[in-house]
């Protein structure tokens, strides 16, 4: 379900949905450790207060202090450094009444006086001990609180008496903590203990978790908004005008999605962007071909089939043996005339899908010349004594960038168009040599009729017109093909007429490596 749900909108809301869904598990994490974060600081605090009630129980017990305020009072100052640290430390009997109050030592500077004595007769009379009495038995609680008498009393009555009980309580700005414990001597309950202390540091450290907590959440909704307008605007927004892009090329329309703007950019998007424009140039330009190309096939075949119809319907009619030769001539001619069309149309189209699955390499060229010029030799020497020789320059190697079956199928066809306008018994030269630049040149020459046109580039043009007579026996797409093949490695091809008037040439310029 989820699954589906992603599928079907976009990248930008899969991301905004990603980081809630993050956000909610990263959230409900935080609640979790905020709610086990305070009893952890309060555990802490807690096991310190039993310590010192543990301690101070022992001291009562070992010096049999009686629950009274005036041995209590002695107690207290006796065993001040057990409460140093503490904020108050109050003392009850078994029923519930105030008897010691840490808190009656910080009336006098003196109170820690070495001298007890001195310290006693000046300020904890009965009236002074009696006013700061009634003065600390007060709510330690917000008002209309319980007091920590109902609490020692419920305590008492309670399954945990015995066992140190902590409460907390917020006043204002104060976060105080508190531990009761009942003390036993011989079995029996004799009074009861209560440490209390201001724990702001726990508020503190909470709150400043929680602050911390909502600044990082606010700074990384910060941040993934602006990377999200980010993502959008120069990401998101590009790949929506390439998607436009290739639609409008889909669906055929006039007005084509302009990406000039995102070919000028460096990046990934910029490199798509150029490849995807230079993909749809080149299915443009390969639609064009095949759509011109076409034309000119069915063009090319028509006449070959007005002559086939003709002929036939000539033979048909005719008795005489002489010119149903003739017509049978005409029949064979125009019948191969097609067959080479169909075949080379096929072989061009087999060749353009093969030339996108094929990858230029460095040869040499000098090995695949020869055995193409072997083969052509052991097949016209004997048919039509007509001879290939080979030569080059003498330099070292000659090697090119391209592909070797394809330097073989130009060649070969080159080889084959020079034999076909070629008496027999005629030579014909294949010669490899480097240029000034290092560019590698290959010449072939035969000894034929030579061309009669003075733009000799034309001949390389599909299904060029003005043939020769022995023209019958070819498509005309021999030397486009080869054409095509030579545009393929970036390499110029031309043709002329021998200096010697002794036939033509064909010239091919391969780049340097």
């Amino acid at each position: 379900m989820l699954s589906k749900f992603l599928k079907n909108i976009s990248i930008l809301k899969k991301f905004l949905f990603i980081n809630l869904i993050t956000f909610i598990v990263i959230g409900s994490f935080t609640i979790v450790y905020l709610k086990t974060i305070k009893p952890n600081l309060i555990n802490k605090k807690t096991s310190n207060h039993i310590k010192i009630i543990s301690n101070t129980t022992d001291h009562l017990k070992r010096l049999k202090i009686n629950f009274t305020e005036d041995e209590i009072r002695k107690f207290l100052f006796s065993t001040r450094f057990l409460f140093q640290n503490l904020d108050r430390v109050l003392i009850f009997d078994k029923n519930f009444n105030l008897v010691g109050d840490t808190d009656t030592l910080d009336l006098d500077p003196r109170s820690f006086s070495t001298r007890l004595d001195m310290v006693e007769l000046e300020i904890l009379n009965e009236e002074k001990t009696k006013e700061i009495t009634e003065k600390k038995n007060i709510d330690i609680g917000k008002e209309n609180a319980v007091s920590l008498k109902d609490i020692l009393y419920n305590y008492a009555g309670s399954k945990n008496f015995g066992i140190p009980f902590t409460f907390t309580q917020e006043e204002f700005n104060k976060f105080k903590l508190t531990t009761i414990k009942n003390v036993m001597l011989d079995g029996n309950n004799i009074g009861y203990l209560a440490i209390t202390e201001n724990a702001n540091d726990i508020k503190a450290a909470i709150d400043e978790r929680k602050s911390f907590i909502i600044r990082t959440a606010i700074a990384v909704g910060i941040v993934i908004l602006i990377f999200s307008f980010v993502l959008n605007r120069y990401f998101l927004k590009p790949i929506k005008n390439l998607v436009n892009y290739t639609k409008t090329i889909k669906d055929k329309k006039l007005k084509v999605a302009n990406i000039e703007s995102l070919k000028m950019r460096n990046d990934e998007l910029g490199l798509l962007s150029n490849s995807l424009d230079d993909m749809t140039l080149e299915l443009q330009k390969r639609i064009t071909h095949a759509e011109n190309f076409s034309t000119d096939l069915v063009h090319e075949i028509r006449n070959p089939l007005a002559s086939l119809k003709s002929a036939s319907e000539i033979l048909h009619d005719t008795t005489d043996m002489g010119q149903r030769i003739k017509l049978i001539d005409i029949l064979s001619h125009d019948v191969q005339r097609i067959e080479r069309l169909i075949t080379d149309y096929s072989q061009i189209l087999k060749d353009e899908v093969a030339l996108s699955k094929e990858k230029i390499k460095k040869l040499d060229i000098e090995p695949v010349i020869k055995s193409v010029v072997d083969d052509f030799n052991n097949i016209y020497k004997l048919k039509r004594g007509i001879t290939i020789s080979y030569e080059n320059d003498k330099k070292n190697k000659y090697f090119i960038n391209g592909i070797e079956n394809r330097i073989e199928q130009i060649v070969a066809n080159l080889l084959d168009n020079a034999i076909s306008f070629s008496e027999d018994n005629k030579n014909v030269l294949v010669k490899v040599s480097k240029s000034s630049e290092n560019n590698v040149i290959i010449n072939i020459l035969d000894e034929g009729q030579g061309f009669k046109e003075k733009d000799t580039n034309k001949i390389f043009k599909r299904f060029y017109s003005n043939r020769p007579d022995k023209f019958g026996q070819h498509s005309g797409l021999g030397l486009n093909i080869v054409k095509n093949l030579v545009d393929l490695h970036n390499a110029s091809i031309s043709a002329s007429n021998r200096n010697d008037h002794k036939g033509a040439q064909i010239e091919i310029i391969f780049p340097k490596v």
